[in-house]
């Protein structure tokens, strides 16, 4: 494999994680990838994603299944995970107002927090 075709993989599976709504599971990032690169394959996600990592670019949400893959560099936000579609989205309101270093009961020291809201996302909601 040459360097410039895996530049152009690692740009175009950048570009989909910039571009997405929420964060992507490495199946749902192929299948949007392959529209850019029809021969791009499941290997070269995975290999991806590491390295996207490792540079700080991209990072792992960790909800019930498998995980999931977003930019880095978004600030500050939560998810909602649809129980009907199952698409996850990033929300970038704060719905918990428990700033870093505050002392939970019991001595626990904050220094940050997560947030999954589930229920029906609008296209769900609407359909029902």
């Amino acid at each position: 494999m040459t360097t410039a075709r895996h530049t152009r993989q690692r740009e175009v599976i950048a570009a989909v994680l910039q571009q997405a709504e929420g964060p992507l599971s490495a199946p749902e990032l192929l299948a949007r990838a392959q529209v850019a690169l029809p021969t791009l394959g499941t290997a070269t996600v995975y290999r991806t994603l590491k390295l996207l990592q490792q540079q700080g670019e991209a990072h792992a949400v960790k909800l019930d299944g498998e995980p999931l893959y977003e930019s880095s560099g978004r600030g500050h936000h939560h998810h909602f995970s649809c129980n009907v579609c199952g698409r996850v989205y990033s929300l970038h309101s704060c719905p918990v107002a428990l700033p870093s270093g505050t002392v939970y009961p019991g001595g626990f020291v904050v220094e940050g927090h997560e947030v999954t809201l589930y229920g029906r996302c609008p296209q769900c909601a609407e359909a029902r």
